[in-house]
């Protein structure tokens, strides 16, 4: 049985007097003003069927506060657990039961039992009560990309093949344990040492010398694993529908980094990167390349934030598109959230593109409105923040126009727009001009004059 709220709070529950004290207040006192976020958890937590009797588990209060605890904090399960058994402010906002210290594997089970969904319609309660608080309008915005790392090891064939052979034994070993009597032999130590020899063994003859041993284990032990699952009793009850469960998810998997080994390393094809299998515990995880920096494993994220700072959304990819493709659909999701275009868009060169400056024209991100229908007067001199002309051009042409432009100016200073100097504005001191600036050649002869008055001067300064 599970309830959706602590039925009754400790007078002992206090928050220290610290910043991190006080913001865990504001944050409980927020959630207490919404209440209904419980029953979406409360939802998550009993979908499964389980019954309104028994043991009482975690509230549904608790579990969102733990998962939010996690995930503001940058904790582990096991940091989680440590914390909320010692520290006096964590308890107090996890509103736990009193006396109630749940372990790690207790926390895992009920946080990741909340869906994505769930979460997201969290975020839309939050930043729509920003909204209503006027700390976030949504009419500011910039779009980045970034990449979370999945918990794998480097990938190599080898080691995906290790991996198939130390998963099966495993198998093995439960299948015995359930009622099955097939002979078979471990060959785990077997499919090490050849692991480890094409690690370091030099030379491709050598190495698929070793790949043929090491194929050749991976595929007697799978065939142990399929007589296996011929004998395990159906009647062994939930351990033996676990187990079938286990076989049904690993078994094409190995099959398929089976597969995978002999076309790159027996036949010498490539495997395009959308189709490789990195991770036999980790299936979903995708090969992430972002301009010529390293490889990374895990999944693309793109994301918009507001002026605030705060995460107005964020999407995750699958596979690994190119910028230039998301940036739009990113600006269509905001504009249903908030029911308007922002007033400005930003977002770094990898989004430029032609067919994005194209598409934009109607909308005008920049200003929301066409630029040929909004008044002349509220321009401020600047062109539309689309795809900048700069960014077109080869990148060792790139910002040479402006050198002699920018060099004019001491103080803080951020180009609004590439282009030719005629139309450059310039948002100075963190106040924008509101006309565009003098043509380049009457610059140039401005900063001769300028160079040779202050060279003068320092001159007259030197005793």
């Amino acid at each position: 049985m599970r309830q959706e709220r602590t039925v009754q709070a400790s007078i002992f529950d206090l928050f220290a007097e610290h910043e991190i004290g006080r913001e865990l207040k504001a944050m409980s006192e927020w959630l207490d003003e919404h209440g209904e976020l419980l029953g979406l958890v409360a939802g998550d937590l009993r979908r499964h069927g389980l019954r309104q009797t028994g043991r009482e588990g975690l509230p549904a209060e608790a579990v969102l506060r733990c998962a939010l605890l996690k995930q503001h904090r940058q904790l582990s399960y096991q940091e989680l657990a440590f914390h909320l058994e010692d520290s006096a402010s964590f308890r107090a906002f996890a509103r736990l039961p009193w006396g109630w210290n749940p372990k790690k594997s207790v926390l895992h089970k009920t946080i990741s039992a909340i869906r994505a969904q769930t979460f997201e319609e969290i975020n839309g309660v939050l930043l729509a009560s920003a909204r209503q608080e006027k700390l976030e309008s949504g009419k500011v915005v910039r779009v980045d990309s970034t990449v979370t790392a999945a918990p794998i090891h480097e990938p190599s064939d080898s080691s995906l093949l290790w991996d198939a052979v130390r998963v099966t034994v495993r198998l093995l070993q439960q299948a015995e344990a359930l009622g099955s009597a097939i002979p078979w032999h471990d060959h785990r130590r077997a499919a090490k040492k050849r692991a480890r020899a094409i690690e370091y063994t030099r030379g491709r003859p050598k190495r698929i010398r070793h790949y043929r041993e090491l194929l050749k284990i991976t595929r007697t032990t799978l065939s142990y694993l399929q007589q296996a699952s011929e004998q395990v009793p159906l009647t062994a009850g939930p351990a033996g529908e676990l187990w079938q469960a286990q076989l049904r998810h690993y078994r094409p998997l190995i099959e398929r980094i089976i597969a995978q080994a002999e076309q790159r390393v027996l036949v010498g094809d490539t495997v395009p990167a959308g189709e490789k299998l990195v991770s036999l515990f980790e299936p979903h995880a995708d090969i992430i390349v972002k301009g010529s920096r390293d490889v990374d494993y895990g999944h693309k994220l793109n994301l918009t934030t507001g002026r605030s700072g705060l995460i107005l959304d964020l999407v995750i990819e699958a596979g690994n598109p190119t910028d230039s493709e998301r940036l739009l659909p990113m600006l269509e999701r905001h504009i249903a959230f908030y029911g308007e275009p922002p007033r400005q868009a930003a977002a770094d060169g990898g989004y430029a593109s032609r067919e994005n400056q194209r598409s934009q024209s109607p909308r005008n991100p920049r200003h929301g409105l066409p630029q040929e229908a909004r008044p002349q007067h509220r321009r401020h001199g600047q062109q539309p923040l689309g795809l900048s002309q700069a960014a077109q051009l080869p990148r060792r042409h790139r910002g040479r126009h402006l050198l002699p432009e920018t060099r004019l100016w001491l103080g803080a200073l951020h180009l609004a727009w590439a282009r030719p100097l005629q139309g450059l504005c310039l948002v100075l001191g963190g106040r924008l001009q509101s006309r565009p600036l003098r043509p380049p050649q009457a610059d140039l002869t401005l900063l001769i004059r300028w160079r040779s008055e202050q060279g003068r001067r320092a001159s007259a300064d030197t005793p």
